[in-house]
């Protein structure tokens, strides 16, 4: 590649990573400490401020570009967790101190390795929040996903009240008013220190016990020694006065050295102090208006807004830098802290810088540099930094900060207003949601709260307020279409307004954050945070203000002197060419590049307009300064080399990110800058440059045009350079002007939300192209804005893995993510990324796969005159636009057209490489089988004819592909009933086997369809035999009654007047009728095929009027087929195929259990298949549906139930139970055999016995009975059934046992199963809960045995 990243400047640019919610989720916490409200309270400025993990540097740290900011106002401080690569969920909180103001300063965070602490000051309360520190949350897994708990999530859990978390300032006897400023910090053994300025001079130190001890609070106060006082004493009273003394702290700081800790305090007499902590003295006293130029006037005054920082490095130790506000002059004065002997200390003085701005609101100092915000008399933001040690005449560096949105918002003739305003509203860049949020709550005067809308809600509620407010106040019928015209701008105007006037609000600045870990910087707005970002060279030239461009000499762009003299001379002119062009030139400019017109052409009426408006004479200026350009073409060329992102190859690629590299790292660089901030910044970046290039393109091509006008007069070189501008240099700047143009618009196009169906169906077409695993498909995992625009879906799903992983190839994991290299690297590799001239083709892919298809096809739309790169992809891209939004006829044109590029370009190639089967020829026909795949999966038979016939013409020595593309055309012609075309295409295939499949697949579908006609009429040159060959298989192997192929076979030959061959068809039909049909309706078929086969043999001369009986079974035995199913799986009907057991078997299934029995009878056969297969049915009735009862009334009429009453009670269930125990009682079996069956049927199927089969069992066999019982675990069923029959044998319902005689001396012996008992009675044994049926059992088994012995000895005596 040419560069990795154009070349930086010094300057910033301001980046405003805005929210896109209508709601921020901020969680409210009171602490309530019972205070009352001080009398005459002071009022603070809202501030604000940051903190930086330690390791936000590092990439493998939980913490990595993480950090927290802050802002307070009045008696709330909000706190927001933030990170550039992962969304932080819960990661904002606002504390409300009630009834205290919250100090200048009184916000203070650090971190320990287990916590992190935040240390809040109050004018009468000090704080201690003690959270987790991060990498303690997430210590115990990897951290993969895109959401992660920020350290606030439980803050509601924390008791604020507690005195280890909180404590009330103890006031001094006679102390009036409130500290005003403060500062805290956390000591090594985990003490809280809060530092107060005193309202009576002085400083108080309040100190909290570390959070785990029991400790209260302790106050110490630091005030100097009379001594002191006595040496300043001569100070005017003005200043030493009661109500405000000298030594007033203005501005704290702390520093932690030596374990000591070191108060430095700016006072209201202009001294600083530094204090020991420990040793609870003034260590160093300096007068700062000592290091002022002409202080004379200022000495009288008391200090009011000074301000002091501290910075420490190991290079240079600690700085301190001062800020003395003196009205039209304020001075930074940087001082270094050194110690010298006997612990003295001194300051030695390393620069003064002067400001003229007028008030400061906050800086920052780091270890090189002062960084300052500022607000000017017409409230707008200034920011400038300064290297305090190494700078060119004190001049401070240029930060170009993101304008308001303008005032006025043009509108177009050919416009519409509201949509014109509601464009400017909702584009991604000017407006917050809260700023359109409040506006809209005073729009409609407050009427009701906003909810959580989405972004296009919000638009639509913006639209309707407004357009009822128009409504509401026309009270005439009619008017003109130019005076509703002029309502709309006047009622959007109103309401534009209030968006501006909220959004100066939420834009107004309250302090400014450099992080010392990764340079990063950012300013901290009342709404917002925005990052400031390094400015590339060429940027920084367009937008640097007068002053500054007209003192540079040199420019890093180029490193020759003269031409950098040049470039900066070109860029003056540049700048007279931008403020000569008029708003309605701009947009008539503008509006030239989105009708695709010449931007040239266009180019030339904006410097008409110029020449004919000029009424300053700027023409003549530029005409001046062109004179002091000594070669204009170098200079050009250098500006258009620097804005070209062309690369010689192409931008990442489709590998791993990092290969080889750890888990870890893989993962770390999974998340870097992937959060919805960092994407949402990156993308605006993006959007920045490529608004401000659009207009120095522009410019350029006005200035081109103007050299070309005025010609020899301002060229030195004369003709040769003219030439060379006309033909190389302004069609390069108006390339340029368009790619920049095509950036500007897709960066700030918004992506579509997309129904799940569509992306499903497109998913599909994806997997059918086998692009379904391009990395441009969104994941889950993303983090979706919302909105969001094409350009930032792009970065989410496939940009950034490719930013990375091309910035990490050859860099080391463990280096410094130092934010102004990395996010310069990645805003440029993002920009050519998504430059048209190159050759890399992913964001296309990435709007394709994510169904972004309006999106797509204004992309192509804008880049289609003037790119000439990609035109094949573009066309096909197109294609599938057409294809989703079903223009089918159009999508088959731009697939034809990307055909012709499909060996020059890398997407293309790709597409048709993925071929997994036999690859075609030639990549075109690749190319082809891929798009007639997918018109095949979206179901577009006629353009799949089209196309496969425009691939045969490609195919011409392809025999293999020929045969494929005519079996595709054939395939779709039948399926669209083209039964002509289809047989054409049949014909035309080279390929026999795939001919004679064509064939085979032309018989059924007609016959299926009844097309018998077209069938027949059919010449079939050639194919004669194949057509009678697969007619005959068919009618041989399929069922003669379902389908007709002897007939059509018949007719088949009659048509060819081929009678002989007809008559054999229908004799051989007959014949099978006779064997396999065996009804009436057969008999009746078959006179008739033997009447048509005497029919065709009278046809034709006797000597041939013959036809050879086949051999029976012979020919139309059908191998390997079931003998007793037909081809279609139905039970045949051929007669005396199926045996004995086989036909019980089959009438047993069909529920004919009457003919069953009999066959049984009949052949000897055991009836317990038919018991069997009764039961089955009862079980399934009497668990079935309604369903299954209406279907059981065929096959239990089939069965004659000699008693049957079909009354309405009886159910289908109630007679099958009654058909089965009818055939109990008529087919009796030795040792009741069937019942056994028939109850083991049931209790495997855990159904419950009826009562009439166990008694008529228990009459037949108990014992059997009870070994059922015990096999099934029915224990209570055999203890009972036990019982009843020692009862029976004892005389008690003997006759239900069948049990002649019971127990009596005279009667014949009687006996019991005893095994089975015996089981029973262990097995009741073994489980406690049956222990009272056991004792039955056992207690009635001895009374048997009592009365046994007894009847033993009285028959023995009888004997």
């Amino acid at each position: 590649m040419r560069k990795m990243a154009a070349v930086l400047e010094r300057s910033f640019i301001e980046i405003c990573g805005f929210e896109r919610e209508t709601l921020h989720r901020v969680r409210e916490v009171t602490v309530n400490l019972g205070v009352s409200a001080l009398p005459g309270g002071v009022k603070f400025a809202d501030s604000a401020g940051a903190f930086h993990y330690e390791d936000s540097g590092k990439l493998l740290s939980v913490t990595s570009n993480r950090f927290i900011h802050w802002s307070t106002s009045g008696d709330t401080v909000q706190l927001v967790e933030q990170s550039l690569d992962t969304n932080l969920l819960n990661n904002a909180v606002k504390l409300k101190f009630t009834h205290c103001t919250v100090l200048l300063g009184g916000v203070t965070i650090q971190e320990t390795l287990n916590n992190v602490i935040i240390l809040v000051s109050t004018n009468q309360s000090v704080h201690r929040l003690l959270l987790p520190h991060p990498s303690r949350m997430y210590r115990s897994e990897l951290v993969t996903e895109l959401h992660m708990q920020s350290i606030f999530t439980d803050v509601g859990k924390l008791s604020l009240q507690d005195p280890s978390h909180s404590a009330i300032i103890p006031s001094s006897v006679g102390q009036t008013g409130s500290p005003s400023t403060s500062t805290a910090w956390l000591s090594q053994s985990g003490e809280a220190h809060y530092a107060l300025g005193s309202p009576a001079g002085g400083i108080m130190v309040v100190t909290l016990a570390p959070h785990d001890t029991q400790g209260g609070v302790s106050v110490l106060e630091l005030k100097r020694s009379s001594m002191m006082q006595r040496l300043s004493g001569w100070m005017p009273t003005a200043i030493r006065g009661e109500q405000s003394p000298a030594d007033l702290v203005l501005s704290l700081a702390v520093r932690e050295l030596e374990e000591d800790s070191f108060i430095f305090a700016l006072c209201q007499d202009h001294k600083l102090r530094m204090w020991s902590f420990r040793e609870q003295a003034c260590l160093l006293e300096a007068d700062m208006l000592d290091y002022m130029p002409a202080c004379k006037g200022v000495k009288r005054l008391a200090g009011q807004g000074h301000r002091l920082r501290l910075a420490f490095s190991s290079t240079t130790g600690l700085c301190l830098s001062v800020y003395l506000a003196v009205p039209q002059r304020g001075q930074f004065t940087v001082l270094q802290l050194v110690a010298t002997d006997n612990n003295r200390y001194s300051l030695d003085h390393i620069s003064s810088l002067f400001t003229t701005q007028e008030t400061l609101v906050d800086f920052t100092l780091t270890s090189t540099d002062i960084w300052g915000v500022w607000v000017d008399d017409s409230n707008t933001t200034v920011v400038k930094y300064i290297n305090f040690e190494h700078n060119t005449a004190g001049q401070w560096n240029q930060v170009f900060v993101q304008p308001p949105p303008e005032e006025e918002v043009h509108i177009g003739v050919d416009q519409d207003p509201r949509e014109t305003y509601l464009d400017v509203l909702f584009s991604p860049l000017r407006f917050t949601a809260s700023a359109i949020v409040k506006a809209l709550q005073i729009y409609r005067r407050g009427s009701e709260r906003i909810s959580d809308l989405s972004w296009e809600t919000l638009k639509k509620e913006v639209t309707v307020a407004v357009e009822s407010e128009l409504q509401s106040s026309v009270t005439e019928f009619e008017f003109s279409q130019e005076e509703y015209r002029q309502l709309q701008v006047e009622f959007w105007s109103k309401f534009y307004a209030c968006c501006l006037q909220y959004q100066e609000a939420v834009s107004m600045p309250l302090g400014l954050t450099v992080s010392q870990h990764t340079n990063m910087v950012c300013l901290l707005k009342k709404g917002f945070v925005s990052f400031l970002l390094p400015c590339f060279a060429v940027d920084h030239l367009y937008l640097s203000y007068d002053e500054y461009l007209f003192s540079e000499e040199e420019t890093p762009i180029t490193e020759d002197p003269e031409v950098g003299r040049d470039v900066l001379q070109l860029v003056q002119c540049l700048r007279l060419v931008s403020d000569a062009v008029s708003g309605e030139m701009a947009y008539e400019m503008e509006k030239a590049l989105e009708h695709l017109q010449s931007p040239e052409r266009a180019a030339e009426l904006v410097l008409e307009n110029m020449l004919s408006n000029d009424s300053d004479n700027v023409i003549e200026d530029i005409q001046n300064k062109l004179q002091d350009v000594r070669n204009p073409m170098a200079a050009m060329m250098v500006l258009l080399r620097e804005m070209d992102l062309e690369t010689d190859s192409e931008v990442g690629g489709e590998g791993p990110v990092a290969p080889g590299a750890t888990l870890n790292v893989r993962i770390s660089l999974s998340q870097l800058y992937g959060s919805s901030s960092a994407v949402s910044v990156v993308c605006q970046a993006v959007c920045n440059l490529a608004m401000t290039r659009a207009l120095f393109c522009r410019d350029l091509l006005i200035l081109q045009k103007l050299y070309l006008r005025f010609g020899d007069n301002v060229f030195l070189g004369g003709g040769a350079q003219l030439l060379q501008l006309q033909q190389d240099l302004i069609p390069r700047s108006s390339h340029l002007l368009s790619s920049y143009h095509l950036l500007k618009h897709i960066s700030q196009s918004l992506a579509s939300s997309v129904p799940i169906d569509i992306l499903d169906a497109n998913l599909q077409h994806l997997t059918v192209l086998e692009l379904s695993d391009t990395p441009t498909l969104s994941s889950s995992r993303s983090v979706v804005l919302s909105p969001q625009t094409v350009v930032e879906l792009f970065y989410q799903t496939a940009a950034r893995k490719i930013i990375i992983s091309q910035l990490f190839c050859q860099r080391q994991t463990n280096s410094l993510l130092l934010w102004t290299h990395m996010v310069s690297n990645v805003v440029h590799l993002l920009a050519q990324l998504l430059w048209p001239s190159n050759p890399g083709f992913q964001f296309p892919e990435c709007l394709m796969a994510n169904c972004q298809y309006t999106q797509l096809q204004e992309y192509v739309r804008l880049i289609g005159p003037w790119c000439q790169v990609n035109i094949g992809s573009c066309r096909f891209m197109l294609g599938q636009c057409y294809l989703a939004n079903g223009e089918g006829q159009k999508a088959l044109q731009c697939f034809q057209e990307a055909a012709t590029e499909v060996e020059k370009e890398e997407f293309l190639m790709r597409l048709t490489g993925s071929e997994e089967e036999e690859a075609a020829s030639t990549p075109r026909l690749q190319y082809y089988n891929k798009v007639l795949r997918l018109l095949e999966d979206v179901g577009l038979s006629e353009l799949v004819i089209q196309l496969a016939s425009l691939a045969i013409t490609e195919a011409v020595s392809d025999i293999n592909s020929q045969a494929a593309l005519w079996t595709r055309i054939f395939k779709h012609h039948l399926d669209l009933g083209h039964n002509s075309e289809a047989y054409e295409a049949l014909t035309q295939n080279p390929d026999s086997s795939m001919q004679l499949d064509c064939l085979r697949q032309l018989v059924v579908v007609l016959c299926e369809r009844s097309q018998l006609q077209d069938l027949v009429q059919f010449s079939y040159v050639n194919l004669h035999d194949e057509v009678v060959s697969i007619i005959e298989s068919r009618a041989r192997g399929l069922d003669l009654l379902a389908h007709n192929y002897y007939e059509l076979l018949y007719a088949f030959h009659i048509n060819r007047h081929n009678y002989r061959k007809a008559g054999t068809v229908m004799f051989e039909f007959g014949m099978r009728l006779g064997r396999e049909v065996r009804t009436r309706l057969g008999l009746q078929k078959q006179v008739n095929c033997y009447l048509a086969a005497l029919n065709c043999l009278r046809l034709i001369r006797p000597e041939y009027a013959w036809i050879v009986q086949p051999a029976s079974g012979a020919v139309y035995e059908r191998p390997g087929a079931s003998p007793k199913r037909n081809s279609d799986g139905e039970f045949s009907s051929e007669p005396g195929s199926a045996s004995a057991v086989e036909m019980v078997t089959l009438l047993v299934q069909t529920g004919l259990f009457d003919s069953a029995l009999s066959v049984c009878q009949t052949f000897k056969l055991n009836l317990t298949s038919v018991f069997e297969g009764l039961t089955f049915k009862c079980i399934k009735l009497q668990f079935g549906g309604e369903e299954t009862q209406n279907e059981a009334w065929s096959w239990l009429a089939a069965n004659q139930l000699s008693t049957v009453v079909n009354t309405k009670e009886s159910s289908a269930t109630d007679e099958a139970w009654r058909l089965l125990a009818s055939y109990l009682d008529r087919y009796p079996s030795a040792n009741g055999q069937y019942h056994r069956c028939v109850i083991n049927k049931l209790l495997s199927h855990a159904v419950p016995l009826p009562d009439w089969l166990v008694k008529s069992y228990k009459a037949v066999d108990a014992a059997s009975l009870l070994r059922l019982f015990l096999n099934f675990d029915l224990l209570d069923a055999a203890a009972e059934l036990v019982l009843e029959y020692v009862d029976a044998l004892l005389g008690r319902g003997h006759q239900y046992f069948g049990i002649e005689r019971p127990l009596s001396a005279t009667s014949s012996s009687v006996w019991l199963p005893y095994t089975s008992i015996d089981q029973l009675l262990q097995t009741l044994n073994e489980t406690q809960t049956n222990s009272s049926m056991y004792n039955k059992v056992r207690d009635k088994l001895d009374n048997y045995h009592k009365l046994v012995e007894q009847t033993t000895k009285r028959r023995l005596v009888t004997q």
